[in-house]
């Protein structure tokens, strides 16, 4: 394993900085975001985005409707773009997130919404990206350049602002300032090092991460990065659902990493995690930095993730800013 800093190492490190510039920079965009949302009372809300930007849109859909019991859903891009489909929306508003903020299918779905007279709210890292442009109100990451295609400050960026856009929509003070408290929390993180983690996945072939409410997108977004940067067969499925079917391929030694934090869930997550051990898995459930707040646990959980999935890529012989068949920005049609 060579001994060079990559730029994924280096932008793992400068997330809990990016989060502060985000919170910083957009204070008023949030303010106009509850105002906004307060005047519309929208019945539900609508998000479309791709990869992990898809993932970070599943923690907010997991947050906003835990918190104001307000339905979430993720419409596919492609039955604007690719159907054709004339959508019929109202009583909503759009949420797209897009790093690059030029994925042609996100911006055909976007202008679909604006025809349909809903607000837009749009999250991109690119200020002056078409996205951006043409959304009613944008909000900015602030994550600044990104070099490794594997996307780690900026998705840790955007869960956070998953966060806040929640915060600025309930207006609850308590929660608004452990979203404030994130840049320190994320800092603690960066020092934790899932080691039994790196030893087990450096030899695995296959593998599972669990979660469950706000934490599987994060395990859905770990098993996309162990995809990308080490050429691991990971798949992330919910503590519930792991049980329905993909239980049946663990046997003695499979690796299941378990991402717990101490919410409403974590009774039944454990015991989900008793039967895969009593399976003959090898079940694994790092410790976390704890944030203020459990709802924002996961965020921590993958900033610690990331540190050890750049090790894990270079300890399986691989460039974990380069993968072989990967670009930074991917335009979906």
């Amino acid at each position: 394993m060579t001994d060079h800093q990559t730029d994924m190492a280096r932008e793992v490190a400068e997330a809990p900085e990016a989060v502060a510039r985000m919170l910083a920079h957009n204070r008023a965009g949030l303010a106009e975001l509850g105002r906004l949302y307060q005047a519309k009372k929208p019945s539900h809300i609508v998000t479309c985005a791709r990869g992990s930007s898809d993932c970070a849109a599943s923690y907010f859909k997991y947050l906003i409707e835990i918190t104001l019991g307000l339905p979430c859903c993720s419409v596919g891009a492609s039955v604007v773009s690719v159907y054709g489909a004339r959508l019929s929306l109202r009583d909503t508003l759009l949420l797209t997130i897009s790093q690059s903020g030029k994925s042609p299918d996100i911006l055909a779905f976007q202008a679909e919404a604006k025809r349909a007279g809903i607000p837009t709210l749009a999250v991109t890292n690119t200020e002056d990206s078409p996205l951006a442009r043409d959304a009613d109100l944008c909000l900015l990451l602030c994550a600044g350049p990104e070099k490794s295609v594997a996307a780690t400050k900026t998705f840790i960026a955007s869960a956070a602002m998953a966060a806040a856009l929640v915060a600025a929509c309930g207006g609850d003070a308590r929660f608004a300032k452990a979203v404030e408290r994130l840049p320190e929390d994320l800092h603690k993180a960066l020092a934790i090092r899932w080691t039994e983690m790196e030893d087990a996945f450096t030899v695995a072939s296959s593998a599972y991460v669990l979660g469950r409410g706000p934490s599987l997108p994060m395990a859905q977004e770990a098993a996309l990065k162990l995809k990308e940067t080490s050429g691991l067969h990971a798949e992330a499925y919910s503590a519930a659902e792991v049980i329905h079917g993909p239980m049946e391929l663990v046997g003695p030694g499979f690796p299941v990493v378990v991402l717990a934090p101490e919410d409403k869930a974590l009774a039944t997550t454990r015991d989900t995690a008793k039967r895969l051990a009593d399976a003959g898995a090898h079940v694994m459930t790092p410790d976390f930095a704890r944030t203020s707040d459990p709802l924002l646990d996961p965020i921590s959980m993958i900033q610690s993730f990331y540190g050890s999935a750049e090790r894990i890529a270079r300890l399986r012989g691989r460039d974990p800013d380069r993968p072989r068949l990967l670009k930074k920005v991917t335009e979906t049609r």
